[in-house]
């Protein structure tokens, strides 16, 4: 690791900064690049996770985000969190081996609970083999569908957890598109079989991992890195060690990678509608850098997991937005802004690109108090 030696960087330097670092200011040329600057997007809700990388890729599409899945370049899976993310493709098995053991240790009470002990899942694992072996894929109510018939319990959460705990210890990935928000599942190995391109120890991966994360969210801190995979403190400050001379240190505690642009610009600027879980408001364990505490918690109402789209001004939250249900070829949006107003028309073009993705027409876009 190289030192910068500059004071601490400013709040405005850092928006500007992580807004370039994400692609939102210049924008990519294909998912697959935005992938591997980003290296993991979590894509918990599909349709979301669509946009998340449709708002960085110049001239994406719906489409053009399904043909990178069905073609393989974008993989989905539950590497970091235990929660669904696309990630590169010969990144997926090195971040489970790091991440895997944890997951499945914080899991085990809940599986205990569900009634997953080894047998159950030894059975649920044959099975799923044998629907899915030959190139096969299998939509989550088929395999669970398979299992019931084979004698396992489906009931409550049993499935989920089945297809979860399979998918961390890399049998299963999500595999092709099957509905706006659905993807079927195939087994990994044959899916996305493992390449030469692969890290070939921990130590590297957590060097890739953390360049990674500066390079595509940077600057970050360490703790920001730990939020972000999920991995221990221990092992985040492993990950700046092995990252080595690729990142550089900008004030006392914050990273980018040495060969991204540092500062970007000294002031961010633009407008973005931003999807719910996008990498701008989800990618950092520290948030008050673009939101206040305050905000943060409109973003997450009740504190529950599920994070609404976002409005984005000069680099900072500044509110919420939702869709109507499309009338006649025409989707109507509603604004709620935090604190003041907001101008409906300085959102309307990223609200123009938002509606061409997605193969509608932009219809009123208003503003309602929250």
């Amino acid at each position: 690791m190289t030192t910068d030696g500059p004071s601490a960087p400013s709040i405005a330097s850092i928006r500007a900064a992580r807004l370039s670092a994400q692609g939102l200011v210049d924008g990519f040329d294909s998912p697959t690049a935005a992938l591997e600057r980003l290296v993991c997007v979590q894509a918990q809700d599909l349709a979301a996770a669509k946009w998340v990388l449709g708002a960085r890729v110049r001239e994406a599409s719906a489409a053009s985000i399904d043909r990178a899945i069905d073609d393989r370049s974008l993989l989905r899976s539950w590497p970091m969190r235990g929660t669904l993310h696309f990630v590169e493709p010969e990144m997926l098995r090195p971040i489970l081996r790091l991440t895997a053991a944890r997951l499945m240790q914080r899991a085990a009470k809940i599986h205990l609970g569900e009634g997953i002990d080894d047998a159950v899942h030894a059975a649920a694992r044959a099975v799923a083999i044998r629907e899915l072996e030959g190139g096969r894929s299998a939509s989550r109510d088929e395999l669970q569908a398979a299992w019931a018939a084979a004698g396992i319990p489906i009931e409550g959460q049993r499935g989920y957890h089945l297809i979860w705990r399979l998918a961390i210890e890399g049998l299963l990935c999500c595999g092709p598109v099957e509905t706006r928000a659905r993807q079927r599942f195939v087994l990994l190995d044959e899916w996305s079989p493992a390449g030469a391109d692969e890290p070939a120890d921990d130590d590297e991966t957590l060097a890739r991992l953390f360049t990674g994360y500066a390079r595509g969210h940077g600057p970050v801190s360490v703790r920001d890195f730990a939020w972000w995979t999920g991995l221990t403190l221990t092992q985040a400050r492993l990950a700046v060690s092995a990252a080595g001379d690729s990142v550089v240190a900008v004030g006392d505690e914050r990273y980018v990678a040495v060969d991204a642009s540092w500062p970007a610009a000294r002031a961010a600027t633009g407008r973005h509608v931003l999807a719910p879980f996008d990498e701008y408001f989800l990618g950092y364990g520290d948030r008050t850098v673009y939101c206040s505490a305050a905000d943060a918690v409109r973003v997450v109402p009740g504190k529950n997991g599920l994070f609404l789209p976002i409005l984005v001004a000069d680099g900072e939250v500044v509110g919420k937005w939702r869709r109507a249900p499309e009338r006649r070829g025409s989707t109507a949006i509603e604004l709620a802004p935090f604190s003041g107003s907001v101008d409906a028309d300085e959102f309307a073009p990223a609200f123009e690109r938002w509606a061409g993705f997605w193969s509608t027409t932009l219809g009123d876009v208003t503003v309602r108090q929250d």
